[in-house]
């Protein structure tokens, strides 16, 4: 289907590595078909050699012996099923376990068009529709379809001519089974649609229940809920209805079909010259045929289903990955002396999308320890620089090195005891307050933690914590948003990288608390080079550089007072500010 099929390759896997199972399943299978073409030609024996009189005995017999053949249908399909689920889970750990190393590898730009929850979405509901096409599409199928050729072929054996009326009646069954399905489909997928959003609505109620009731908007909110509730309600009674229709007519179907067949049969025309026993062995054929071509509809449906998983899944996996990193390049290679960290920005450009430049001819030389700031309008490209700097995306044109190693060369495995990264929102972990720094790296002792934590200033509150640095995080409630912030500076500086990113971190802070994150800041400007992202310029009075960006390109560079008397884009929004925050 897809060239370097993940699907494919892991289906092949999972056979091989179970070939006894396999073959047990094929055993199932054909168990499965043809017992359940047994019952009922010992129904036609019943009653013609037993029943009808003047017939010779063997009613028990043949009862027990019918009963046997019924035990064992139930006998294979469980077999069936359990090895369908067993295989099934194991397709599925199979390519959710290929997933996890492809994303270890894909290339960065991919999350920049994909959101996380679309993202997660291929882990679950394509793996597991892709699981569903091999438990249950394909091999139902199959199934269904060896059933329905088992009963024509066993119909045809009694009567030629009812074997043909069976032929014909196929196309009709299945016409009405589509017909109601595709219908039903259609309504089920609007429901879905509109059971995520009342729960969106609720969602989104609870989160800004604040903001509704300072609005006065609870009536609006109200309306709105109820409206989708309405929506809902009517798609649901859609389902109801082709969910009661449907049934009725498949029976009173079957009833006709029956009927006309009896009446063929009877003694009066006696059409298609038949004994008794055929008579009631194929009413029970017949019965049976509603069911696997019912069946048939909703495979084909969930194989369409999975198809769609099965290509979402294939094209996860054809992303884009990282180009070859040169893994004889090592952190102290490049950082062989902390003093002398060099950065260079060379001619810099790059887009996500093809002749639509975010960056362009960036050149900038960075000293050792210096502290620059990037600032400009959203959607210059300011966090786009930053995934540069560190590697995680590589430039249309030129290059950005450290100390002459480009970035984009050294493996991620390095990457932290050069660059320490802090953002603007901090990330627990599932672990204890250790971990949320440590981030669960063996390699870093518990004297690095202790020591960025007295960095940042919070030894004290950790140590006042239950059990200190291995208190268990249960959730937000231990530190305020200041302390967060102060945790991922800690984060960030545990390995003691020569070179801090800081994208705006004091974005969402008030000003006591933004002046003792700039304060821990200033200390580790004498150890370290600091790039940072700022949207307050009061922020940057304590940086050596200012570079403004514009359109992609350096509008100007220079120190904060510099710019404050030669640039009036810098000027006018550092009135701006003053004017705005006091």
């Amino acid at each position: 289907m897809i060239k370097n099929s993940l699907v494919k390759r892991s289906v092949i896997n999972v056979i091989k590595q179970n070939i006894l199972l396999s073959g047990l399943l094929i055993f199932a299978v054909c168990g499965v078909v043809v017992s359940s073409l047994i019952p009922p030609q010992i129904l036609k024996h019943i009653i013609d050699n037993n029943l009808v009189p003047e017939k010779g005995s063997g009613l028990f017999v043949l009862a027990i012996a019918y009963m046997a053949v019924l035990l064992f249908i139930g006998l294979f399909d469980f077999i069936k099923g359990a090895i369908l689920t067993i295989i099934g889970q194991k397709i599925i750990k199979e390519i959710r376990l290929e997933m996890i190393h492809k994303l270890e590898k894909i290339n960065a730009l991919f999350f920049s068009y994909n959101e996380s929850g679309a993202v997660v979405s291929r882990f679950t509901n394509d793996v597991e529709a892709v699981s569903s096409l091999f438990t249950g599409g394909i091999v139902g199928m199959m199934i269904d379809c060896f059933k329905i050729i088992g009963i024509i072929a066993s119909i045809w054996m009694f009567s030629e001519k009812l074997g043909i009326v069976t032929l014909l009646l196929l196309p009709f069954i299945y016409g009405i089974t589509r017909l109601f399905q595709k219908r039903m489909l259609k309504v089920q997928m609007e429901n879905r649609v509109l059971v995520g959003k009342v729960n969106n609505h609720i969602s989104e109620s609870l989160k800004n229940i604040e903001m509704i009731k300072s609005c006065s908007k609870e009536s609006y909110m109200e309306n709105n809920y109820a409206e989708y509730l309405l929506e809902n309600f009517k798609t649901v009674e859609k389902v109801n209805f082709y969910d009661s229709v449907f049934s009725p007519i498949i029976q009173l179907t079957r009833a006709v079909v029956i009927g006309f067949m009896v009446i063929l049969s009877s003694g009066q025309l006696n059409y298609l010259g038949i004994s008794l026993g055929m008579v009631a062995a194929s009413i029970d054929l017949i019965s049976n045929l509603f069911s696997p071509i019912e069946n048939l509809g909703m495979e084909l449906q969930s194989i369409q289903y999975a198809v769609s998983g099965i290509r979402r899944v294939n094209d996860f996996y054809n992303e884009p990955e990282d180009e070859c990193k040169n893994n004889q390049i090592k952190a102290d290679d490049v950082i062989q002396n902390r003093e002398e960290i060099n950065i260079s920005f060379n001619d810099v450009a790059f887009n996500y999308e093809k002749d639509t430049d975010v960056l362009q001819g960036i050149s900038l030389q960075i000293k050792p320890q210096e502290k620059v700031a990037f600032v400009g309008r959203t959607g210059v490209g300011k966090s786009t620089l930053f995934k540069l700097i560190m590697g995680l995306l590589k430039p249309a044109k030129g290059s950005i090195t450290i100390n002459g190693y480009d970035v984009y060369g050294i493996p991620n495995s390095e990457k932290r005891k050069i660059f320490g990264y802090v953002d603007q929102s901090f990330h627990m972990i599932k672990g204890t307050v250790a971990e949320q720094i440590s981030l669960q790296d063996e390699s870093i002792t518990k004297e690095q933690i202790c020591n960025a934590l007295d960095f940042v200033g919070l030894a004290d509150y950790v140590e006042s914590l239950k059990n200190g640095i291995e208190t268990e995080i249960a959730g937000d409630s231990l530190f305020s948003q200041g302390q967060k912030q102060l945790l991922s500076i800690a984060r960030a500086i545990v390995t003691n990288p020569p070179i801090l990113l800081l994208d705006e971190i004091t974005a969402n802070l008030d000003s006591i608390t933004e002046e003792k994150i700039v304060s821990v800041l200033q200390k580790a400007g004498h150890a370290h080079t600091i790039l940072s992202i700022s949207h307050r310029l009061s922020s940057v009075v304590f940086s050596d550089t200012v570079v403004i960006l514009e359109n992609g390109r350096i509008r100007s560079i220079g120190s904060p007072e510099t710019l404050l008397k030669n640039d009036d884009w810098y000027r006018k929004h550092a009135a701006l500010e003053r004017l705005t925050w006091g």
